[in-house]
Order: structure tokens, then C-alpha cells, then sequence
């Protein structure tokens, strides 16, 4: 697939990615991804995917299942002059049902390249709220 969209930000090309989603729009959601063999997708059922071409398919799959809509909340932004990670929440509104899904735990990682800021890892695991609250319980003190 031939990029034209060039992203200025990692923050452009994740508005992209979501946009595209809200479209259902596979061609348009792969203009966000790098052009490159090794780009990855971990969908929310462990089914790991490299390259363009399965995790094109496996979105291509997904709207042609069902209409989505993702409400994305980020929850931490790392970046620097050519990596930028962002770890994000997702709430998923499947076809016209108002009952959100999940909560998503999401990492998304982007690359700085000649085309700009484009995605090159998506990870997606469903949100465990029994775990997370233990694990917020413990206490952080750096020595």
C-alpha cells in the first residue's frame, strides 16, 4: 500500500488511526501504520500479527463484523526525537448498543521517519480492575 499521509506528531497519526476506526475504513487506518514488515498489532484475544498485510485483514474483519466506536483516554505519553510511546484506555461501543465494552489497556508505539510519525506497535489486552487496583494499592517509594 503507497502512504501519502505524512503525520507532523504521534499524536496525528494516533488521531488518524482512530478516526479511520470510526470509518471503518481498513485503506485509511493503514495509512497511520509504517511501511514496514515488522509493524505489530496484539488485538484484545492474545492473536498476534505482523506485517500490513494480516493486520489489514484482521481489521478489514472486524468492521465488517460490527460498526465500532473507540473512546480513547490517554493515561501516559513517553517520547523522544524519533520514538514516542503512548499507553492509552479504551472503551469500545459496538453497532448501536450503548453498553461499553472493556475497559482496554492500549500501547501504542510510533517511529519518526522520512513520511513522519507513523505506528509501528498496537497492543490491546483487556482491562483486569481487580489486579489493577491491588497493584495501585502498593505503595511507590523511590530510595
Amino acid at each position: 500500500m503507497s502512504q501519502s499521509a505524512a503525520y507532523a506528531t504521534p499524536e496525528a497519526a494516533e488521531q488518524a488511526f482512530y478516526d479511520a476506526v470510526a470509518h471503518c475504513d481498513a485503506d485509511l487506518l493503514m495509512l497511520a501504520w509504517a511501511e514496514d514488515e515488522e509493524i505489530l498489532c496484539v488485538h484484545p484475544t492474545g492473536v498476534r500479527l505482523t506485517g500490513e498485510i494480516p493486520i489489514r485483514e484482521s481489521w478489514l474483519s472486524i468492521f465488517q463484523n460490527a460498526r465500532l466506536r473507540i473512546q480513547a483516554e490517554p493515561v501516559a505519553h513517553w517520547q523522544s526525537s524519533v520514538v514516542a510511546v503512548h499507553h492509552l484506555t479504551e472503551t469500545l461501543f459496538v453497532g448501536d448498543d450503548p453498553n461499553p465494552q472493556g475497559p482496554l489497556h492500549v500501547t501504542h508505539v510510533y517511529m519518526r521517519g522520512p513520511q513522519g510519525w507513523r505506528l509501528v506497535v498496537r497492543h490491546a489486552s483487556a482491562a483486569d480492575d481487580e489486579h489493577q487496583a491491588m497493584a495501585e494499592a502498593i505503595p511507590h517509594t523511590i530510595h
